[in-house]
């Protein structure tokens, strides 16, 4: 038999999948109250600056005299600090209702119980960890920006079946992808790339494929390019700087922005990924897919920064070339896209 909290929190975290792509830097929440075990409410987070899912979801119900029967279920802790609204335990107490299912606690520092603390001081009973797993997988990103003080990272390649990344840069005679992945793999990154922040891939790789970094194969918004280009080499006119998307260059010679690209000066004689790490989290990036080549994801790799790796492995067989890099996890799923399997490994 379905718990009936867990059924509600279920409920939750669907319902705040429909505002990942907007709420950043604020997490995406899923809020759902109810009266005598129906739903009378529901909502999940507006656009950053706008209402958080508890405000939408109390704001649904129609008669607002049931509330102070009613139980709220919400995935994430609700905030007990003013920021660009009102604290949402401060309206869960002002509407009395008197019982409130939690996900999972908020690790943001102006959060991080003090909710929970308001609530119950009100007298309100407060249950927290309900299905905490799946809330934490949807929140993994929020969750990861916070408690470890930078982005989610995903690891992303496409591989010959045995195991390289591209042919050797001498068979190669222009500036231009080698397509391992399949039509359908590729769409399948672009849905990726529309869901996350940021992109980055190193010097090699910007100026051997010469890519977008877009999601021209989806709707959705474009994410931020991250390039590690110490000498500057990668042309101002390459796909890669184009005004499509902001691009930020990480060097050792220049600190300058134009209008849609930031040279950002760092220390290559110092942790490079740290570095960069560090200033994405200080922009307020809260995902990154590293794309390659291999050096830069060997870096991430050998530094164990990373969350999950996403590998899609093509039928062809390039025999030499450049070599992928290996992870020793097992892959939590395999999804099979026509020709290809793509292998999750999670770094758990």
């Amino acid at each position: 038999m379905v718990n009936i909290h867990e059924k509600f929190i279920n409920r939750a975290v669907q319902i705040a999948k429909n505002g990942q792509e907007f709420s950043i830097p604020n997490p995406s929440v899923g809020c759902v109250i109810t009266h005598q075990d129906t739903i009378i409410g529901e909502g999940f987070s507006s656009e950053a600056g706008g209402f958080h899912a508890e405000v939408n979801a109390i704001r649904s119900v129609k008669n607002q005299s049931l509330l102070p029967f009613s139980n709220l279920y919400v995935t994430l802790e609700p905030c007990s600090h003013f920021g660009k609204t009102p604290p949402c335990a401060n309206l869960i107490i002002e509407k009395n209702i008197p019982n409130v299912f939690i996900g999972t606690l908020d690790p943001n520092p102006l959060v991080a119980g003090n909710g929970v603390k308001l609530l119950r001081e009100a007298g309100i009973q407060v249950q927290i960890g309900i299905l905490e797993g799946k809330v934490k997988e949807h929140h993994k990103r929020f969750l990861c920006f916070h408690s470890n003080k930078r982005p989610f990272i995903f690891l992303k390649w496409a591989q010959s079946v045995d195991g390289f990344l591209a042919p050797r840069p001498e068979k190669r005679n222009h500036q231009a992808p080698v397509w391992l992945s399949n039509p359908y793999s590729r769409q399948h990154t672009h849905k990726m790339r529309a869901t996350e922040q940021s992109i980055m891939v190193g010097t090699n790789t910007a100026w051997s494929d010469n890519p977008s970094l877009t999601t021209r194969e989806w709707s959705g918004n474009n994410p931020v390019r991250v390039l590690i280009d110490k000498n500057c080499k990668v042309s101002p006119n390459a796909n890669a700087l184009n005004s499509m998307s902001k691009s930020i260059v990480f060097n050792h010679i220049v600190e300058k922005k134009t209008i849609n690209i930031h040279y950002k000066k760092i220390d290559f004689d110092a942790n490079i990924i740290l570095q960069i790490l560090d200033h994405l989290h200080h922009i307020q990036i809260q995902s990154l897919i590293v794309e390659g080549g291999a050096i830069t994801l060997q870096y991430f790799l050998e530094q164990n920064l990373w969350d999950e790796a996403w590998i899609y492995e093509s039928l062809e067989y390039l025999k030499q070339g450049i070599k992928a890099p290996k992870i020793q996890n097992t892959p939590q799923q395999t999804i099979s896209i026509q020709n290809n399997q793509l292998h999750i490994y999670k770094n758990d």
